[in-house]
């Protein structure tokens, strides 16, 4: 066992009980504008008052503790660890108000209001190496990330993890999502157990949901992640998660979807990170609020990261887009595709149709579009088909000519490629989609969470952003708020979405709810909606031509105003909706949003958002199994009366989940909506100001 890997250990069991004797030498507090959060960074010893110490932290809400006096540091390969022997040797305070604009997102414009500090510490050992923590303090959370700025004895950083703790006060209710290793596609259900429950060897997946009882609600997350590795959590003593960083990779990953096993034992001694001097990590970023829904509100994420790095972002336009795949069209076509069925000009064509007559923006041809290389002998293919020449097409499917076409349309095209091929012909790729006139790549499994992969991700968007060409991430990691830098990046999926219910029974209306507080708190996410094949749990059986869904008609609708996402899926076959009135509202939501705000909700039991656009505000309200009463004040509306479009469960719909009524009435501020919703059921309001 190395030096390091002990001093981690004995870390990780001493310092938790020490802490709770410890005191602090003049902390550096940090309060939010309006004062209700604050956090502290000392040093702290387990014996007396000193100047020096464990460098720590602690985070408040209203005078309550949120994190109890929780490690800072970064363990070093080849030296000792940063932050156990330290003394802080100065500290600037500074502040930011800005508003800024984006082409995209939950929110626009974006308040970006903070203070912040910037601590510096040395070690008190020789060397005298140099840490900075830098924190913000917004009102609606917290964060902090390191900095080992430029030094003469130290110029290159070889991380090997960070000492980072997060110690909460009780037994907290978490709501994690369970990774089987670092090479992921981070597409997991999220469970609801207690701190004491967690067990040593899960690698815990963020965004974490957290319930401090009587205290905060909690989203922890990262933001900015640029040339650094992902961060995980894992259990480091009583009610202490310490963090985990994704090591690097040094070999390939063959595709074969068996993921590497997680065992700190060995992983904790691989390097994560390697960089020159000076290394800022990303932000540890914690959401904080009195409900859950503030979580799902804030703007954090995206404000912890800088501003566009695109002068011209007029190109970029947010969207929804039919689609070829998940409706079962590869495998059996669709109603009336002419005489070939599946993958072909006359099921795009059938797509191209259904997006134009709906003003949808795009339409993505998945995978299968893409001429097949020949294998080099003996090496083994890294997907279901093997690398694809992304400049041609297959004789079935003609992409230049389904651009034009779809273009007399006023729709445009969005195509598929696997990351392998992106990123060996991205130079030859991304100038041909440009010159045929393609808007979008939707990129998939990428699978890891290393340093390497998150470079590729940034260099990946700016070349994109060179071609005109926004991008959707698949068998992705989380969001990091990146789309604030690089707006053509529309979303990403790192979640499991509606595809999983062409092969299992996990994305149920609980899931949905769930995903809303958890997994979309990092930002957007490709869930791909629309599933209007509607049956019972106990009706319900995967397959994969035509899926069917979990869940209730209006349930399904309702996930266009809950879900964020600006590249917004319309996933089933042109005919699923026809005649359907509950389509009326997926046709009228926007893909991008001038605010955001939870009406109510309470994880995984129910959730109700309502997102506007001008002046037209879009509700969505879902809720798990159980039937649901909700009241729902239309007090946001200001003043005026709206009319109301409302798609709600019909009276059979426990038992026929696609039976969906529609009302229209006339409301205004004053008015509260009486919501009924049925098992795994939903409402979906659309209001409009009476002109």
């Amino acid at each position: 066992m190395s030096f390091n890997l002990r001093i981690a250990k004995i870390l990780a069991l001493v310092l938790p009980a020490a802490f709770a004797a410890a005191a602090q030498t003049g902390p550096v507090a940090l309060k939010s504008p309006n004062g209700a959060l604050e956090i502290s960074i000392a040093t702290v010893s387990a014996q007396s008052v000193q100047a020096a110490g464990q460098l720590a932290y602690r985070v408040t809400f209203r005078g309550q503790p949120v994190l109890e006096w929780s490690n800072l540091g970064l363990l070093i390969q080849g030296a000792p660890a940063l932050g156990p022997a330290v003394r802080i040797e100065s500290s600037q305070a500074s502040s930011q108000d800005e508003t800024w604009t984006s082409p995209q997102g939950k929110a626009n414009p974006i308040r970006n209001h903070y203070n912040a500090v910037a601590v510096q510490t040395v070690e008190t050992a020789a060397g005298g190496r140099r840490l900075t923590v830098e924190a913000r303090a917004y009102d609606d959370g917290v964060a902090f990330r390191y900095v080992v700025p430029e030094q003469p004895n130290l110029k290159e950083l070889r991380i090997l993890n960070e000492s980072t703790q997060f110690r909460f006060p009780k037994d907290v209710t978490t709501f994690p999502g369970i990774s089987s290793g670092f090479q992921t596609d981070n597409e997991e259900t999220y469970q609801e157990m207690t701190i004491s429950t967690l067990r040593r060897q899960y690698l815990i997946n963020l965004p974490l949901l957290v319930q401090v009882p009587g205290i905060a609600w909690v989203g922890l997350t990262e933001a900015d992640i640029e040339d650094y590795s992902n961060l995980f959590l894992t259990v480091a003593g009583r009610w202490t998660l310490a963090a985990r960083l994704s090591p690097r990779v040094e070999t390939v990953n063959t595709g074969s979807g068996v993921a590497p096993s997680f065992d700190p034992r060995v992983d904790a001694s691989k390097v994560s990170v390697v960089a020159q001097t000076p290394v800022r990590s990303s932000w540890r970023t914690l959401m904080i609020g009195d409900v859950p829904g503030r979580l799902v509100e804030s703007n954090m994420v995206r404000n912890l990261n800088p501003p566009s790095a695109i002068a011209d972002t007029s190109w970029i336009k947010p969207g929804k887009a039919s689609w070829d795949w998940w409706n079962g069209s590869q495998e059996t076509g669709m109603k009336n595709p002419g005489e070939n069925n599946g993958k072909n000009n006359e099921t795009a064509k059938i797509c191209i149709d259904f997006a134009a007559r709906n003003k949808f923006e795009y339409m993505i041809v998945d995978g299968g579009w893409s001429k097949i290389l020949p294998l080099p002998p003996g090496q083994v293919g890294y997907s279901f088909r093997g690398p694809m020449d992304l400049t041609k097409s297959v004789p079935a499917i003609d992409i230049p000519m389904l651009v034009e076409y779809a273009k007399s349309k006023g729709v445009r095209i969005w195509v598929w490629a696997h990351f392998r091929d992106v990123n060996d012909q991205i130079d030859v790729a991304f100038p041909q989609y440009e010159k045929w006139g393609i808007a979008g790549v939707k990129i998939d499994f990428l699978d890891r969470t290393d340093q390497w992969m998150v470079n590729w991700y940034r260099s990946t968007a700016k070349k994109a952003a060179e071609h005109h060409l926004m991008l959707d991430y698949h068998g992705a990691f989380k969001p990091d708020g990146m789309e604030r830098t690089y707006p053509n990046v529309m979303t990403r999926e790192g979640v499991l979405g509606a595809e999983y219910n062409r092969g299992g029974a996990r994305a149920t209306p609980q899931h949905n709810v769930t995903l809303a507080f958890t997994r979309m708190l990092a930002g957007p996410m490709d869930y791909t909606p629309g599933g209007f094949n509607n049956v019972t749990l106990e009706e319900f059986m995967p397959r994969p031509a035509p899926p069917i869904v979990m869940g209730t008609r209006a349930h399904h609708t309702a996930l266009y105003a809950v879900f964020e996402s600006e590249l917004q899926i319309v996933s089933d076959a042109p005919e699923a909706y026809e005649g359907q009135k509950a389509f009326e509202f997926i046709k009228s939501a926007p893909a991008s949003w001038d605010e955001t705000r939870v009406l109510n909700g309470m994880p995984p039991k129910y959730i109700t958002v309502a997102r506007r656009t001008g002046k037209d505000w879009f509700v969505g309200s879902i809720t798990d199994w159980d039937p649901r009463e909700l009241d729902v004040p239309l007090s946001f509306l200001g003043g005026g009366a709206y009319d109301a479009e409302i798609y709600s469960d019909g009276p059979k719909a426990a038992m026929q989940p696609k039976d969906s009524a529609f009302e229209k009435r006339r409301v205004n501020a004053r008015t509260v909506l009486k919501l009924k919703l049925a098992p795994g059921g939903g409402s979906a309001i659309r209001l409009v100001p009476v002109r």
